[in-house]
């Protein structure tokens, strides 16, 4: 099931499909809420590196953190001790204070992407507290309050090692909870809008002016009807297998679809020559790949927030469980009994 959003305020139309919104009380939630502004996100890599949590170190400590040891359901998230070291050259270690839940979890803890350990802590984003940072290294000191997203895995820990360049300062004005809910979501938007087709950059609205239940009624019919037959000139596609090829129906020549995401599952293969008959473009972009560069990643995160701190984008933090409690996270969110962001508190933290 996946939500359809029809992009209209610009010279061309956009459709965004998305898979958690999917019922009427969502998409009415979502037409009061849709000012969303970017003035100025499967997104995967399958050679994730992962966190450093094991040290021979005198001074390593002992953290809890999410475990698995084996492939399966939510079942093999396993609450662990692991230990801890110092940071090294360029490193830091951070306190987490909120984590991240998010659809890429499922896939590694599935087996879909491959983690490059077993086993392996799953989670790609989170807010933390600086506690230690390596020799020699400036630009951040211990007490600063700091995020992450993407590289490396292993969010759903206690405490960790990151390298100092992956993370951003966050804000003052921008909730720790907040931060970590948005991070891989936000900056996923800011560069499919920005970098993947920039056209879009034109919109100064994000908004849904037709919504498209696709259980409901059949989304290519629909929106070549809303469209008066002319097709969109994009499509952003996360639902994968059950959506892609009406996403590339639904495309005007030399139109492009953004595939991001494979919720049903991964789309069957397709001849090239299948996207010579309207000469399209199809790219599967990585949101790692975008924020390689430091001032990518500074951009991409400063402008999310920018738009968190001025209202512009709202976040609705709708689910928050101990960490302990990752396994009912993922079961709630494989389900579809959640809405909004999740996200995991350490056992014990306080905001």
């Amino acid at each position: 099931m996946g939500l359809v959003r029809i992009q209209s305020r610009v010279l061309q139309p956009h459709l965004l499909l998305s898979p958690f919104l999917t019922d009427q009380h969502s998409i009415h939630r979502l037409q009061q809420h849709h000012r969303l502004n970017f003035n100025k996100r499967k997104f995967v890599r399958l050679n994730f590196a992962t966190v450093r949590a094991i040290s021979t170190s005198s001074s390593s400590a002992m953290v809890k953190a999410i475990r698995v040891h084996e492939l399966g359901g939510p079942e093999v998230l396993k609450w662990e001790d692991v230990e801890i070291g110092e940071p090294k050259d360029g490193e830091i270690r951070v306190r987490n204070k909120a984590i991240g839940v998010n659809f890429i979890d499922i896939y590694f803890r599935q087996g879909v992407y491959k983690a490059a350990l077993m086993p392996f802590t799953p989670g790609m984003e989170a807010v933390g507290v600086v506690t230690a940072v390596g020799p020699g290294l400036t630009g951040l000191q211990v007490g600063d309050v700091v995020a992450y997203a993407g590289n490396p895995m292993g969010a759903y820990a206690e405490e960790q090692i990151l390298p100092a360049e992956k993370v951003v300062p966050v804000p003052s004005s921008v909730d720790p909870t907040v931060a970590a809910s948005v991070m891989l979501k936000g900056m996923t938007a800011q560069f499919l809008l920005r970098r993947c087709f920039k056209k879009a950059t034109q919109a100064k609205e994000d908004g849904c002016h037709h919504v498209i239940v696709t259980k409901q009624e059949a989304f290519v019919e629909r929106v070549t009807e809303i469209i008066s037959g002319q097709g969109v000139e994009v499509v952003y596609d996360s639902v994968g297998k059950d959506t892609f090829q009406g996403s590339l129906a639904c495309l005007k020549t030399r139109g492009h679809l953004v595939s991001f995401g494979q919720s049903s599952g991964a789309p069957d293969p397709i001849p090239l020559s299948a996207l010579a008959v309207k000469s399209l473009y199809l790219t599967r972009p990585s949101l790692m790949q975008y924020t390689a560069k430091r001032d990518e990643l500074l951009e991409a995160a400063g402008e999310v927030f920018g738009n968190i701190a001025n209202g512009v984008l709202r976040v609705r933090v709708n689910h928050k469980y101990p960490l302990s409690q990752a396994g009912q996270a993922h079961s709630d969110l494989e389900s579809r009994k959640t809405t909004g962001s999740i996200v995991l508190i350490p056992d014990g933290v306080e905001l």
